[in-house]
Order: structure tokens, then sequence, then C-alpha cells
């Protein structure tokens, strides 16, 4: 436009051209004017500003030994304290800032990096995980300790324990049991955990090691490290049956007996195909798999015009299992 308007003024006087293109005459005669040069304006120092060597001094000394870990604020009324002043807190910043030194300067407690537990479970009694609940006893803050150790593979329970405390003790006894009757050979099995006292407790850690029980923990703060456990207290909890309390610790180990033979024999678990956890456990799992797709065939065959698409197939029992797995297993699956 300002080009259009500039080629027409050449030719008629510049308010007619203007009007005519709908270009105002004052862009116009801006447009004209020369810009001046655009010149950087060096700000000058106040006076009072500090001198490079004050300035380096600050520095040095906010950096030194003795200051390294503490604040501005911190250096600045120690220092008032010792009848000192160089300058204000934010001056001290500033000169920190001019050095991209503006940072956490506190000598502060530093957690270690926990490695992603990532646990691969093809087959019973190659990968447990054990935990403790803690159920209501008959007054307030009266508590039973529900100690369940799970085969992850088949979801079966291979022991459990109620007692009135968490103790290593008591857990080492436990694992000991439940390995004793599993039958586990040397090398094979591995133990996962959380961090809880009886789960690192010394005299756990060197029954596992007489046993040749390798073990593993969740990260500190971290339930899905410790999925299945968490899930078959879930499981265990939601019953319609469970009580808001347990009167005696002989009703919650009543329950407990009760409960446990349900979820290990008759629960239909819908990760593994719908079987129940004793049937892969035992290796049942292929005999009813194909029972049931015996059954499905019979079913086919007598209706075929229900099954919209095809001949059914039972719900497969997976062949591998995961605690964490890696991203290219999460992606390709089991």
């Amino acid at each position: 436009m300002l080009q259009s308007t500039e080629a027409l003024a050449q030719i008629v006087p510049v308010t007619r051209a203007c009007q005519a293109l709908g270009y105002p005459r004052s862009s116009l005669y801006r447009a004209r004017r020369p810009k001046p040069a655009n010149k950087q304006l060096e700000r000058p120092s106040p006076a009072r500003t500090l001198s490079e060597s004050e300035q380096t001094m600050v520095r040095e000394l906010l950096n030194s030994e003795r200051f390294q870990d503490d604040s501005p604020y911190q250096v600045y009324a120690t220092l008032l304290d010792e009848g000192a002043y160089y300058c204000s807190i934010s001056t001290m910043y500033r000169i920190l800032s001019q050095h991209n030194e503006v940072r956490e300067r506190r000598n502060q407690r530093r957690h270690p990096a926990y490695t992603r537990p990532e646990l691969l479970a093809t087959q019973p009694n190659e990968l447990w995980s054990w935990d403790i609940t803690k159920l209501r006893g008959p007054v307030t803050w009266q508590l039973f300790y529900l100690y369940v150790v799970l085969d992850v593979f088949s979801r079966h329970v291979v022991g459990w324990m109620v007692a009135v405390q968490e103790s290593g003790d008591l857990a080492k006894q436990l694992l000991a049991e439940s390995y004793r009757k599993q039958g586990v050979d040397q090398g094979q099995l591995t133990l996962h955990a959380d961090r809880g006292s009886p789960m690192i407790c010394k005299t756990l850690g060197q029954l596992l090691i007489d046993l040749g029980v390798s073990k593993s923990h969740a990260r500190p703060h971290t339930p899905n490290d410790n999925p299945f456990s968490e899930a078959q207290f879930k499981t265990m909890k939601y019953r319609p049956d469970y009580p808001a309390r347990f009167e005696s610790i002989e009703a919650a180990r009543q329950w407990a007996r009760a409960f446990f033979h349900w979820y290990n024999n008759e629960h239909h678990h819908s990760g593994l195909g719908l079987m129940t956890p004793a049937a892969v456990h035992y290796g049942q799992a292929a005999t009813l798999t194909a029972q049931r797709q015996a059954t499905l065939k019979s079913a086919y065959a007598a209706h075929p015009e229900r099954f919209v698409k095809g001949l059914p197939k039972p719900p497969q029992v997976p062949t591998a299992v995961w605690i964490n797995p890696p991203q290219s297993a999460e992606q390709d699956g089991p």
C-alpha cells in the first residue's frame, strides 16, 4: 500500500493520492522521514556501585569454604553479627547472577537413585512376592498383621500367617516353611518385597542366602513396584464377608483360612485366563484349557449361528508375567 501511494503521489497531489487509496497521509510522511541510527547507549553506572575489585571480593567470600553452602541471607546475617558489612542481600544475588551461580546452595541430603526392578516369571516358584497388611482388631489401635507369600506367575498363595506384630523372625519362619513345602531348588527362586523393616532385616537376608534365594526390593514409596501383593490384598479386603473388625486373632486366622482356600482353589482369576491359581500353580491349566475348548466346540457345532465370529476359543493363560516390564516387553506383550 505504501509503494502504491508513493507511485500515485508522483502523478497527483499527495492528498488526492491518499484519499484515492485510503492511506493516511501521516503514515506516508512518517515513512518518508529518515530513521535515526540505532545507537546502543551505555547505561552509566551509579556512583554507589561496587567497584570490580569489591564485587570480586564479595563473590569469593560467598563461594568460600566457609559460606559455599549458605544462602546470601545467611551470609549477610552472619557477617552483620560479626560487625562486617560488604553489600546488601540483593547485591549479593546480583553478583552471583552475573556468573550464573544462583542455585540451591544449602548442603542437603540427597537420596540414592534406586533401580527400577524388572522381574520376569515364566513358571511357578520362580518369582515370589510377599507383603504384610494390617487387620483391625476388636478395639481401636489393636491390630493384627497378615503375612502373605504369593507366587507371581500363578498368583497362588504359597504361605500366610496372622501375628500380633511385624517381625523379621516371624517372616523368616514363614518363608522357610513355604520354601520347604514347595520343594524349591537352590538358585531357582527370586523373592520380591517392599522395603519395610521385616523385609530388609539381617536375619531374613541371611536365610535367603542360605537357601540360595535371590532378593529384590521395590523402590521407596512406589506401590506399583509390588503390584501383585497389593492386588491380592485388595481382592481380600473387598470380599463381601470381610469384617470391619476381627474379634480375636483366632477369628482372624479362621477367616483367612477360608479366604485363602477360596482364593487358591475357587477364584477364577482374570489375569490367568479365568483359571484358579491352584490350577496354574500345579500344572492343570493345559488340561482345563483343552476341556474348555471341547465344550466350546460342541456348543458351536450345535448352534453355529450364535457365534458370529466363528469357533470361540477359551481365555489363554499367560506364558510370562512381569513386574515392571522393559519398554520393548510392554509393547510386544508376553
